[in-house]
């Protein structure tokens, strides 16, 4: 199974598919005229405009969900995994991947919330690939494609390696305790404890739905991000000397990488990719549930929560890894040697464990439990982010047959979700991460491959974005967007919306004719 695993992502992962998600990067960074640096004051003032309502969540909400997707193992154990087989270099091309990606990202939620409908089961706003390839596209089979692969990847590829960084923390912190049988595994006591845990809150709230995610994730999320950003601020200002030595070995070996170049830029993209999820078409889901008044308005707050994934939180990981010097570097060669070594040789790469050593060297055991309680908050709302996922890609494929369909199919994707967290967290890391990463790398491709043909079709990104700033400009206090205008079509909720706001302005006093 594991030569299959690794066959496939191979495959997957080759060179065409890192060259497109940067190709694609910059290819809409540059239609968009850099809209990720122009409009920079404006996603921020967003964060914190618009309510939610019965049927959505207001856009900081809608942050908060697609950052549990975001920042989750990607952040302090694919960086360690980026530095520990691609060289410090990695860091150079995550950052290039995620400033590009800013602006698929932004493509990529404008489509979810132009193309989004109410759900006829529960009236929630649903969203995302699979919609707009749909409604965009006219290609039923290719959404029915993408929801299929969004459900396997989501509810069985990627849950496990969230799982296994935290049950690995977990034990990092409190040993394995008595090795016991589970099946053909032999497992720590500890790490079982661990995996109950997980189980047992995980299944209270995906049973409760997006309202209950949402609620979750706005806390968490936030809260821990900042306290792990504000730690290795800390780290970084003690060391404060040491700096332009890190930065400088970041950008320096970016091009002339020990782990190789090709190392350094798979890597670097890779993990960047699995870490921010810009044109992976995960973001598109949570950004579909917002109540925004304008589709680019969520666009531009999803571009910015890549920024917060990789600019901020991965970054201080990178920094507190290469100032503290607690990394190995794999050597691509079969014997697997080390080109540079500073810790044990048996000290785990695809783990928290590098960024747990260089929090401990600073705050001793309160840093290596600080790291756990991170990991533990960052992946288990990730776990949710999958699920709220594959719902919605359930959502989709049972609209039209009925209540019991939709419960049915939940229902099994809750109970795979569970059954896939147990599998990952008690299995090897390395393999686990593969099976992960051949969930990343199918929904990169089906999602970069249809809004590059959406683009080619129809352009209702830049449409939607030319129209936003005339009316920023204009100074307007609420804004519109009336999809006949454009000549856009199958799009239901703003055609509905945009009717009521039409009957609503004919009804008002202001409007009626004096007599």
């Amino acid at each position: 199974m594991e030569s299959l695993v690794s066959l496939v992502n191979g495959i997957i992962w080759s060179p065409a598919l890192i060259y497109l998600c940067l190709g694609a990067g910059l290819f809409y960074s540059i239609m968009t005229r850099f809209v990720q640096v122009r409009l920079f004051s404006e996603m921020v003032k967003l964060l914190f405009t618009g309510k939610s309502s019965e049927q959505g969540i207001s856009s900081f909400q809608a942050l908060a969900v697609s950052l549990a997707g975001r920042v989750g193992m990607g952040n302090i154990a694919g960086v360690a995994a980026a530095i520990g087989f691609g060289g410090p270099g990695a860091v150079f091309w995550m950052w290039i991947v995620a400033f590009l990606g800013a602006s698929t990202a932004y493509v990529e939620s404008t489509l979810a919330q132009i193309y989004k409908e109410k759900d006829v089961v529960t009236g929630e706003y649903r969203g995302g690939p699979a919609y707009y390839f749909e409604r965009a596209l006219g290609q039923k089979w290719y959404g029915i494609l993408f929801a299929v692969s969004s459900i396997l990847a989501c509810g069985m590829f990627l849950p496990g390696v969230q799982a296994n960084g935290v049950i690995s923390a977990f034990a990092q912190v409190m040993g394995e305790g008595t090795m016991m049988s589970v099946g053909s595994l032999e497992v720590g006591s500890m790490r079982l404890v661990a995996l109950v845990i997980i189980l047992v809150v995980l299944g209270i709230i995906i049973f409760g739905g997006i309202k209950r995610i949402a609620t979750f994730t706005e806390f968490a999320v936030p809260f821990m991000a900042l306290g792990y950003i504000v730690l290795a601020l800390i780290i970084m200002f003690t060391n404060f000397d040491m700096i332009p030595q890190v930065f400088g070995l970041i950008v320096g070996d970016a091009f002339t990488a020990q782990a190789g170049f090709g190392a350094a830029i798979g890597w670097g993209v890779k993990r960047g990719i699995y870490s921010n999820e810009a044109g992976q078409g995960t973001g598109p889901h949570a950004a579909a549930a917002a109540e925004v008044q304008h589709p680019s308005q969520q666009g531009l707050v999803q571009a910015f929560s890549v920024y917060v994934d990789t600019i901020l939180v991965c970054s201080a990981t990178a920094f507190m890894i290469l100032t503290m010097g607690t990394y190995n570097i794999q050597g691509t060669l079969p014997d697997g040697q080390f080109i540079v070594q500073n810790v044990a040789a048996t000290t785990e790469i695809n783990a928290p464990a590098f960024t747990q050593m260089a929090m401990e060297s600073v705050y001793g055991s309160f840093g290596d439990t600080f790291i756990a309680v991170a990991v533990f908050f960052f992946a288990f709302t990730t776990i949710l982010a999958y699920y709220y996922i594959a719902e919605v890609n359930v959502a989709y494929l049972t609209r039209f047959l009925g209540r019991n369909a939709n419960k049915t199919g939940l229902f099994l994707v809750k109970i795979l979700i569970m059954a896939m967290v147990a599998y990952g967290g008690l299995n090897s890391a390395g393999y686990i991460w593969a099976i992960g990463d051949i969930g990343v790398g199918l929904m990169a491709w089906l999602n970069i491959v249809g809004i590059l043909v959406i683009f080619i079709v129809a352009r209702p990104t830049l449409t939607m974005l030319k129209d936003y700033e005339a009316q920023r400009k204009a100074g307007v206090k609420r804004y519109s967007f009336d999809p006949a205008k454009y000549g856009i079509k199958n799009a239901p909720y703003w055609e509905a919306r945009h009717l009521k706001e039409q009957q609503r302005m004919a009804e008002s006093p202001l409007h009626k004719e004096p007599k």
